[in-house]
């Protein structure tokens, strides 16, 4: 497909448990497809670049930001949005719990870092729950009820 001097091409992506159908540039990152083509907003184009982590998703088991990611490099992998979570994770429940949020902005990312943190290391120690927490920013100073969330949720074996 050309528009205006621009070739796009059709790609199928397997987000939230379904195949999903869109058409891209290679230029296209996976921010801007979730939410200009697939409707899946959870996921924030916050500072674009890399730094904010509002953006995350999980690719795999892996949280990644959004916003540094092609469409075109996760064909064949497996996407979760904070839409995918559908409202009912331990780690949802834990940052209601803990007024884990302010204005909202950047939760979906806190949560989508905190549940495949949850999930790769259910016995996370406190350095590796602030090492993993690093790489999301709350403007709005959310830091120790987002921290004490996810400790709620971490296994203590």
């Amino acid at each position: 497909m050309k528009s205006h001097g621009t070739v796009k091409r059709e790609i199928e992506l397997h987000v939230n448990g379904k195949r999903q159908h869109a058409v891209i540039r290679s230029a296209d990152t996976l921010l801007r497809v979730l939410r200009e083509q697939l409707g899946l907003t959870g996921a924030k184009a916050g500072c674009e670049n890399g730094d904010c982590g509002a953006c995350t998703v999980i690719v795999g088991k892996v949280p990644i930001k959004s916003c540094l990611m092609l469409a075109i490099e996760v064909r064949e992998s497996s996407i979760t949005t904070i839409e995918g979570l559908g409202g009912d994770t331990p780690i949802q429940r834990a940052f209601v719990d803990n007024f884990a949020f302010q204005c909202g902005f950047c939760t979906p990312g806190f949560i989508m870092v905190s549940h495949a943190l949850v999930n790769n290391y259910p016995h996370a120690s406190e350095e590796v729950i602030r090492e993993w927490l690093q790489s999301n920013i709350c403007r709005c100073t959310s830091y120790e009820e987002i921290h004490a969330a996810v400790r709620s949720v971490i296994s203590h074996d």
